[in-house]
């Protein structure tokens, strides 16, 4: 009957309807958008190594002393490598070099770092190799450019592996490149060595100026930001250096990102309820229509339980279908935008589509309560006399 009902007033259910499509649409495809966008972020934030835990010499940032004190070095890092927690770890020292490559002459921001760098950091090559440990140790002088310093030394036409850069006054040779992260805000471009090569050879000096791990995953960042700053500090016997936890960074982006899609979400939840409220209005227009029919099924012996439940039903119906439709909706912009945008793709959520149909169900039943209860307490005589 509610079926038969809806089929005789296609249009008037159809805008019933509307309300309730635009709102699911909504809710999907916010909740999308927002999971889409997260996934994207924290990809992007994790090539920069946000399950990473840098240690640098000191007792914070801006500490004057910091570059006098020799506390971090090689000896510490073999022993933070040793950890049950520690995927990978590299000591790190870093200077401005100028870069000549036969008549062209650069500034780059040169690194001297550990044969395990480039996992830590989640670096990627696009032609050659890193270092290796035997490199490290020899003090080999050995190069790895990003290609942002490849194409303004060496052109994009020349192949670089096997080139040799002047590092100041050292020749080393490029064994890799690293795919760019994207132009240094200041333009300066990046080049790598071994951090044995860049002490002895470039920088002149013994300790380290940083020293990054990467934690393992699964393991608890936190844990392993404690016991890193107990082992240091009973192998210097002082707590001379301070520790950053880049892990804080993807917290953030995913506590911001929950926000924003709880937010956009609790905006399309409005057009919900105004839909709910559309559907209410026409199932009220529906029992004023129908009274001579609610007072005949009365008549014969319809409880009110009865038409009541003939009523929810048509109800729920409707919101029901029209979530339905919504989702399609909702697929349908999601194909759209995956077409206009490469940044950002949505990603649907089976619960969010559960919770979608649970709504528009929710909606048809606490809607379509109130004309429903009228017309089960419909009084049968009344009723027929309108007739």
């Amino acid at each position: 009957m509610a079926l038969l009902s809806m089929r005789a007033h296609r249009l008037r259910s159809f805008l019933t309807m509307l309300g309730v499509i635009i709102g699911i649409a909504s809710v999907v495809s916010v909740v999308a958008l927002g999971e889409g966008s997260r996934r994207k972020i924290l990809e992007s934030i994790a090539l920069l190594g946000t399950n990473t835990i840098v240690i640098y010499p000191g007792r914070g940032y801006g500490d004057r002393n910091a570059e006098a004190l020799r506390t971090l070095d090689a000896d510490d890092a073999e022993a933070l490598a040793q950890r049950p927690y520690a995927d990978s770890v590299t000591p790190e020292v870093a200077t401005a070099v100028t870069v000549r490559y036969r008549n062209v002459s650069v500034n780059a921001s040169l690194k001297g770092v550990g044969e395990q760098y480039f996992r830590v950091h989640g670096l990627q090559m696009m032609a050659g190799t890193g270092f290796t440990s035997d490199g490290v140790r020899r003090q080999m002088q050995e190069v790895v450019i990003d290609d942002n310093a490849r194409q303004s030394l060496l052109g994009k036409s020349r192949y670089p592996i096997g080139q040799v850069l002047m590092l100041g006054d050292v020749p080393c040779r490029v064994i890799g490149v690293v795919k760019s992260q994207g132009h240094m805000p200041d333009g300066t471009l990046s080049l790598w060595i071994p951090f044995t090569t860049a002490l002895t050879r470039i920088i002149g000096q013994s300790q380290l100026q940083s020293i990054a791990v990467r934690v393992r995953d699964g393991a608890s960042t936190l844990e392993a930001e404690q016991d890193m700053t107990r082992l240091l500090g009973l192998r210097h016997g002082a707590t001379d250096f301070f520790v950053q936890n880049n892990d804080n960074i993807r917290r953030a982006v995913e506590s911001t990102t929950t926000t924003m899609t709880l937010l956009g979400s609790m905006i399309a939840v409005i057009s919900l309820v105004v839909g709910g409220i559309g559907v209410m209005n026409i199932m009220l227009v529906s029992v004023t229509e129908r009274v001579a029919e609610i007072g005949v099924c009365i008549a014969v012996g319809a409880r009110q339980a009865d038409i009541m439940r003939q009523f929810l039903i048509e109800s729920v119906l409707i919101c029901l279908i029209g979530g339905v439709l919504g989702i399609v909706v909702a697929f349908g912009f999601g194909a759209v935008f995956s077409n206009m945008s490469s940044q950002f793709q949505m990603h649907y959520s089976l619960d969010a589509i559960a919770m979608a149909c649970a709504c528009s169900t929710l909606i048809g039943l606490v809607f379509g309560f109130f004309p429903a209860r009228g017309a089960a307490r419909l009084d049968p005589i009344n009723a027929l006399a309108r007739e």
